[in-house]
């Protein structure tokens, strides 16, 4: 979640009288799959409310003069500690808005495929900020059927569908532009 270029910008019902910063922030997100096309997955929570929890997939802001493709692979190792990938093209972008830990952050994401050779269980993040520290809970591989059935919250809402098409129909010709999410 790291961004040095974030900035605090008054948005939607924030600004004077409201005093919610916003973080505007452009972000690489990675679909690692494994050899067994299992998805992996952080587990997140809002610091101040531990039960209020969240899966989504690795990365997070571009830092300095960084390309999308360079975060895609910095955040993935810092978060995960897996660096034998290969990274694919760009899958999906979106436009997302939600709260967390006290501010409203608005983000440009760009989805990146990408694959492991690595199987084991447990990944283990090697450098976390702090605010990841206070916000993650661990890590986790799913196959397509896991995540279809989960009954937990999951981002992008989409994604269980949007797994199983790709599985299915392999990544698309074209970045898919997926619905805004303003939480």
């Amino acid at each position: 979640m790291t961004d040095s270029a974030a900035r605090a910008t008054p948005g939607p019902g924030a600004g004077p009288g409201h005093g919610v910063p916003v973080e505007a922030r452009r972000v690489a997100r990675v679909v690692l799959l494994d050899p067994d096309d299992r998805i992996l997955l952080l587990h997140g929570y809002e610091p101040d409310q531990p039960e209020h929890t969240w899966w989504f997939t690795p990365g997070g802001g571009l830092e300095g003069d960084e390309t999308r493709q360079q975060a895609a692979l910095r955040e993935l190792a810092e978060e995960t500690g897996i660096t034998d990938i290969d990274l694919g093209p760009v899958l999906w972008t979106r436009y997302c808005s939600f709260p967390f830990d006290g501010r409203r952050w608005d983000q440009d994401e760009w989805y990146y495929l990408a694959r492991t050779r690595r199987t084991e269980a447990a990944p283990r993040p090697q450098a976390l900020t702090e605010l990841e520290s206070r916000s993650l809970a661990g890590l986790r591989w799913w196959t397509s059927a896991e995540l279809s059935a989960a009954r937990e919250t999951v981002y992008p809402t989409r994604l269980a569908e949007l797994l199983r098409t790709l599985l299915v129909e392999g990544p698309p010709r074209a970045p898919v532009v997926l619905a805004p999410e303003i939480v």
